[in-house]
């Protein structure tokens, strides 16, 4: 593909983005407003909650491997796909570098590697069966998780997985720079790298593009399998890195200790503003999404909100999210 093309597509892609409308301008301000009106609420009602401990302790450590979940959740949804295995993933390279490191006696890098390279290659299988199979995403997807939660059963007889690997906890629960943990500061290192990715690279502006019109990009000479592809392997790869961090962090592996990622990862993408129609939003919006879910959740449970209702409200909020972000134009009827 010549440069003229890319540059063709780059300018299509700014000129989709500078038709804004009301909803548009809603869902840019939405996020803010939201997490100053959850902070106000919950710094009247709670005398803990602006704590240094409690939002740095508590609220950024608890984030820090949902962020990458959604992360990983965000790329898809911008080329107007989904990934629905992220949080099976997570348990399954988590369970794997747990029965490495007990069962096998796999040193705690060597068994974090294998799991990640195992978590990159199945997000690349997510995106071969999906663009190779023309299989619709959500399907694939869904099948995976269901081989993914399965496997990670099977192989342990439904057991948790315990370890000891003090090396590994203190890198992810020390301290490089003081009164900052690790997992966060790792956390925010990679949301930098997927915000370049996004917004800096040649494979961002395709992935924009083709949550905004698949076809003009096909037309103009791009290999668009390899950028689908491409964009599920990143998926797996990050939540391959959060499964690790989510291990390493409790020092043991379990069938569900991926459970509950994967509703508020999407609700996480689609708040911070990544439509689910994709071809706007971006990681850089997500962490907004992430911030009103975790100071959400933090302040429920500060104010003893009872667990079985906070699920209730983040079904609501998760319904109010998409229907305020996804972009009607692209739908002729819904279904």
């Amino acid at each position: 593909m010549s440069i003229q093309d890319t540059n063709t597509i780059t300018r299509w892609i700014q000129e989709q983005q500078e038709k804004r409308t009301f909803q548009d301008w809603v869902i840019d301000i939405g996020p803010f407003v939201t997490l100053l009106g959850l902070m106000i609420l919950f710094s009247l009602t709670s005398d803990r909650f602006l704590s240094f401990q409690n939002l740095l302790g508590n609220v950024a450590v608890n984030i820090s491997v949902l962020l990458l979940v959604a992360l990983a959740g965000t790329f898809p949804i911008m080329q107007q796909s989904i990934d629905l295995s992220v949080a099976a993933l997570v348990t399954f390279v988590g369970m794997t570098i747990a029965v490495l490191i007990s069962n096998f006696g796999v040193g705690g890098p060597q068994a974090i590697l294998i799991g990640i390279i195992l978590g990159t290659l199945v997000g690349v299988f997510n995106g071969v069966l999906f663009t190779k199979g023309k299989i619709p995403s959500f399907l694939v997807t869904l099948g995976t998780l269901s081989i993914l939660e399965g496997g990670a059963g099977f192989v342990t007889g439904g057991s948790s997985v315990v370890f000891r690997e003090p090396g590994l906890r203190e890198l992810v629960i020390g301290q490089f720079i003081p009164g900052v943990p690790n997992i966060v500061l790792l956390t925010l290192l990679i949301y930098g790298f997927t915000i370049f990715l996004a917004l800096r690279t040649k494979f961002g502006r395709y992935t924009y593009a083709l949550g905004e019109n698949e076809s003009v990009v096909d037309l103009s000479g791009v290999n668009v399998d390899r950028y689908k592809i491409g964009v599920f392997a990143i998926s797996g790869l990050l939540c391959a890195i959060a499964g690790a961090m989510l291990v390493a962090r409790i020092g043991s592996g379990s069938p569900g200790m991926g459970q509950g990622l994967l509703l508020p990862s999407i609700a996480a993408v689609v708040m911070g503003g990544t439509a689910l129609t994709g071809g706007v939003g971006g990681p850089h919006r997500t962490i907004l999404g992430v911030l009103v879910i975790g100071i959400l959740r933090n302040g429920m449970n500060l104010t003893g909100v009872d667990p079985f209702f906070q699920e209730m409200v983040l079904g609501g909020v998760v319904i109010i999210a998409v229907a305020l972000s996804i972009d009607r134009r692209k739908i002729d009827i819904v279904k």
